[in-house]
């Protein structure tokens, strides 16, 4: 792609950036996509397969396309690629002008004109438009013929799902398994009483600091904060599955240490006050929640970041469970248990989150087709009938 970009000139009359504040994040406005649902289908299908794209949307209604792309990439680059989508389009459109009386060609007589691949997929689209310029029942093969790309989208998604899936699944065994083994050899003891040789006045303190970040109180507060703090707008989602994940993720936490009762240990006298119970760890099960939900939210948002941000949310949880080891207040398998259990409950809240996510784009897309569906049945009306288009 960076081959192209070089040979085209910079200035780009059919698409132009109008919001480029974040860094690997760009909206553009695309001239010929207001109200034209084919070169919609035909920008994400052919989006759909830039390995440098993360994530896009086109809007027919705006004509705008948000794009999120890797930051080797400039904006100058994504418009060239639009404009050159755009140019593809009008060609196929040109070349294919085909004035249909019934419904018979479908996707596959199309393809054939040229074979498979890349042109094949951009003339079934630029057939639809074709034809729905001129009957209703071209209107139809345009709607069916945007069937592929919600197919594909799926794959992927599954694909995507099932791969998560699998490592989520690895990482629970794996902390099972390890609390397993502390508990079965004795280890517990050992690791603490190691762990006291570290103990110095300012460690001390900056233990105290880590570990206050994982207090209920603390975390509510951040729940609070994305709810409605500056950057609240348009998170309420977000803000709700973090919320209610948070107080799930605490009231499981309080019946899971009713009823194991595990005593805390006592081999050392305490720095800070805690509760009775110890089993399992609730610093360490609700931040694991919070604070890995906020990074995966930060990482949707900036994905050019995405590295960074799970490098240091991965480094803040690992603090604060050591710093219940290093206060001495908890077990090495009430830390490693209380991971386990609030990773699958973050699984549960980012799953729940994209659900929510799913059914209102779904919605969305309903409400457009029905604008469309309800133009297209007013502009074909047949004579003797009110026209509205």
């Amino acid at each position: 792609m960076g081959n192209y970009f070089d040979k085209l000139p910079n200035e780009n009359p059919l698409v132009w950036a109008i919001h480029t504040a974040v860094k690997g994040r760009a909206r553009y406005k695309v001239n010929e996509l207001y109200r034209s649902e084919a070169l919609k289908r035909y920008l994400e299908s052919r989006l759909s397969k830039e390995k440098e794209i993360v994530q896009f949307r086109a809007n027919h209604f705006t004509g705008n396309v948000l794009v999120l792309f890797h930051p080797n990439l400039s904006i100058n680059n994504i418009s060239l690629l639009l404009e050159k989508i755009v140019l593809d389009y009008r060609k196929q459109v040109k070349i294919f002008p085909i004035k249909t009386a019934s419904i018979s060609t479908n996707q596959e007589e199309t393809k054939n004109l040229l074979g498979d691949g890349e042109q094949g997929e951009a003339v079934v689209v630029a057939t639809g438009v074709a034809t729905g310029k001129d009957t209703q029942k071209g209107k139809i093969q345009n709607m069916v013929g945007s069937a592929t790309l919600p197919e594909i989208s799926m794959q992927k998604q599954l694909e995507k799902a099932g791969s998560q899936l699998v490592l989520v699944s690895g990482a629970v065994c794996t902390l099972v398994y390890c609390t397993t083994l502390l508990h079965r050899y004795g280890l517990d003891k050992n690791v603490l009483l190691a762990i006291q040789k570290l103990h110095t006045p300012l460690l001390d303190r900056i233990m105290v600091g880590i570990t206050f970040l994982g207090d209920p109180i603390v975390l509510l507060l951040l729940c609070l904060g994305l709810k409605f703090g500056p950057l609240s707008h348009n998170r309420r989602a977000q803000a709700n599955t973090l919320s209610l994940g948070a107080l799930g993720a605490i009231g499981l936490n309080c019946l899971l240490k009713f009823l194991f009762g595990r005593a805390r240990p006592a081999l050392w006298n305490r720095i800070i006050d805690v509760g009775l119970h110890s089993f399992p760890s609730g610093h360490a099960m609700v931040s694991i929640v919070i604070y890995g939900f906020l990074g995966y939210i930060l990482a949707e948002q900036f994905p050019q970041w995405k590295g960074r941000i799970f490098a240091l949310t991965v480094v803040l949880i690992l603090a604060i469970g050591f710093s219940r080891l290093y206060l001495g207040v908890h077990w090495p398998t009430d830390v490693v248990a209380g991971y386990a259990v609030g990773l699958v409950w973050l699984i549960a809240c980012i799953l729940s989150l994209g659900l929510q996510q799913k059914y209102r784009l779904s919605g969305r897309h309903l409400q457009e087709e029905h604008l469309v569906t309800t133009s297209s049945h007013y502009r074909f009306a047949p004579s003797g009938t009110p026209r509205f288009a």
